[in-house]
């Protein structure tokens, strides 16, 4: 069969997993590769017996050699398949998030079969980030398509503001950059709604796009068993899980973080919602925080730490500090606290933390009794196929 695009010769060993569902070819797998292909070119991939495995866009420099698009031989990969992709995961989310359509993750990368792809929403304004250099050939159709999707279904967007700052753009060889697609004279702070709060978003300057909308429903999950508690939100950033549960009508929060930035961020949250009165914002490290704290002080810690670890190589360190806040939080509960525990790294893997959880609890002398293991917010959906998509683990447990 000839075929339509250059070749790339993936070993049998890497061909057996794209076989299992698997959409990146790695480099480490790659046998050989047509000289005249450009990086960020779609190619073709065919394993050493002849046999086609997939079509996607090639990267000369990453250590991930090829981003499968599709594995369907006769696709045709113009306007009318990307618009179909687009429109395929905004359905997605119109079917899921209905109530929070103008605050969701419109694009998941892999997970919505646009690799290198990630569009959030924050009511008029859209916030992408491409982090491959075959995306990136293409943007300008693809912002196209997104606005045209949206438009087509009454959604009033203004503008597209790239948070292009990701060092992940420099192993495909790509600019770290931001700012408004075409030079869109369009503000970068909004405020939200998620789910009765006021939140403000700042997309030029907030971690990852502006906000992490990941936890949306695991906040929720502590704002019902609030009530009445005395809570500690750790690693609090601008105040996600603290403002709901205040929202939740809890006793006291206490917020803690190490950047003054961001708790100031979230006593601006706290007064959009009139809920300052029953929060405190501290600025302390949290693991010494947890030394200082009185046993028997709060009725629920969350522990919702930045990712320990963004690699495999540093998963025994990661895998201890987990392990110490945990530990903290377990012999600061009293008998039927809570604990709320979480993980947003997906190196470490589930099996991994739970390890880790019940060695915590047995060298600190306290019972876990499961209430609840969710994962992501269902606009960062996950594919079986891929464990990459699969990152936010989340458990709440009572101290007996």
């Amino acid at each position: 069969m000839k075929r339509k695009y250059p070749v790339v010769i993936i070993s049998e060993e890497g061909a057996s997993w794209l076989e299992k569902g698997q959409m990146w070819m790695y480099k480490n797998n790659l046998e050989s590769i047509d000289e005249d292909a450009e990086n960020g070119t779609l190619v073709d991939i065919i394993s050493e017996k002849g046999k086609y495995l997939g079509t996607g866009f090639l990267s000369r420099n990453s250590h991930i050699t090829v981003r499968i698009l599709s594995k369907n031989p006769d696709e045709v990969f113009d306007r009318d398949f990307f618009k179909k992709r687009i429109k395929f995961a905004y359905d997605f989310r119109k079917t899921l998030e209905k109530e929070n359509i103008t605050n969701c993750r419109l694009i998941f990368g892999e997970a919505d079969e646009l690799p290198g792809l990630t569009v959030d929403r924050y009511n008029d304004i859209l916030v992408a980030q491409i982090s491959t250099y075959g995306m990136e050939q293409i943007k300008d159709m693809l912002y196209e398509i997104l606005l045209e999707v949206l438009s087509e279904d009454g959604q009033d967007v203004k503008g597209i503001y790239e948070r292009n700052d990701v060092k992940i753009r420099t192993k495909e060889g790509l600019p770290l950059e931001k700012g408004y697609w075409r030079n869109a004279d369009l503000p970068t702070q909004t405020i939200i709604n998620e789910n009765g709060l006021r939140i403000h978003v700042d997309v030029e300057n907030g971690q990852k796009t502006g906000y992490f909308l990941d936890q949306k429903s695991n906040r929720v999950l502590l704002r019902n068993m609030a009530e009445g508690k005395k809570v500690l939100d750790c690693f609090t950033h601008t105040g996600g899980f603290a403002l709901n549960a205040a929202y939740g009508n809890a006793l006291h929060v206490d917020a803690v973080d190490v950047s003054q930035t961001a708790l100031d961020q979230a006593y601006e949250n706290a007064k959009l919602n009139h809920l300052e009165e029953r929060m405190s914002f501290i600025k302390a490290d949290v693991f010494d925080f947890l030394e200082t704290c009185e046993p028997g002080k709060y009725d629920i810690i969350i522990l919702d730490p930045p990712a320990f670890t963004k690699s495999r190589r540093t998963i025994d360190h990661a895998y201890q500090g987990y392990k110490k806040i945990n530990k903290q939080a377990m012999k600061l509960l009293g008998r039927g606290g809570y604990l709320i525990t979480c993980s947003c790294s997906r190196f470490m893997e589930t099996a991994n933390f739970e390890k880790m959880l019940r060695e915590s609890a047995k060298e600190t002398g306290v019972t876990l009794k499961q209430v609840s293991v969710t994962q992501q917010n269902h606009d960062h959906p996950i594919l079986w196929t891929m464990e990459e998509t699969s990152y936010l683990k989340f458990y709440i447990f009572q101290i007996i």
